[in-house]
């Protein structure tokens, strides 16, 4: 019997997608002088911690701190600016909530850039609590994370349902043995689809 869900953020609760895209074009743009295409964005990068994102591009010790600092800050500049209320999300985790469902919001993201977006889109105070990179040694595509917020809520994993949309997300979603919901994009997420599965 499923008592709670773990939402990935990212994709599925807001479309951040391009937020992380562009920031993170910015701050390698001032400080290295090129940019990744969207393509090696959504292929190679979509879903991972901004320090890996880094490390994989070959950014050296010296420079990740002021490049990862300025790609945070665009990030939350642009959660701000086109961040808005999500009445359908809304409403479907209220009413989760009502079935009393346990809910974490399970991310990859910082601490404060995924309270900004659930702030933003009006979805913050409907989760239990939140579980971020800062959070695990692991990130996903580890299982870690997930692992956590079972322990938290003192539960088995056959009492759990994962929400997830990315290749790396699913990886650490299955590898925690939960059931899992695969979904397309943010609009995929929907009552009827978690009530399909529960």
């Amino acid at each position: 019997m499923i008592k709670a869900i773990f939402f990935d953020l990212d994709g599925v609760l807001v479309d951040a997608c391009d937020w992380h895209y562009h920031s993170l074009n910015d701050a390698l743009e001032h400080y290295k002088g090129f940019k990744i295409s969207y393509d090696d964005h959504i292929d190679k990068y979509n879903g991972l911690p901004t320090s890996v994102k880094l490390d994989m591009l070959g950014i050296t010790e010296e420079e990740k701190e002021s490049i990862w600092r300025m790609k945070q800050d665009r990030t939350l500049e642009n959660i701000k600016m086109y961040g808005s209320v999500d009445k359908y999300k809304i409403r479907m985790l209220n009413k989760l909530k009502e079935e009393n469902y346990k809910l974490v919001c399970v991310t990859n993201s910082i601490r404060e850039t995924a309270t900004q977006m659930l702030k933003s889109t009006g979805q913050l105070e409907l989760f239990d609590f939140l579980i971020t990179n800062e959070d695990v040694d692991n990130n996903k595509p580890h299982p870690d994370c997930y692992i956590l917020a079972m322990n938290m809520l003192e539960i088995s994993k056959e009492e759990c349902l994962i929400v997830e949309d990315s290749p790396k997300g699913k990886k650490a979603a299955y590898a925690s043995g939960a059931k899992v919901l695969e979904v397309k994009d943010v609009y995929d997420v929907t009552l009827d689809n978690i009530r399909r599965v529960i």
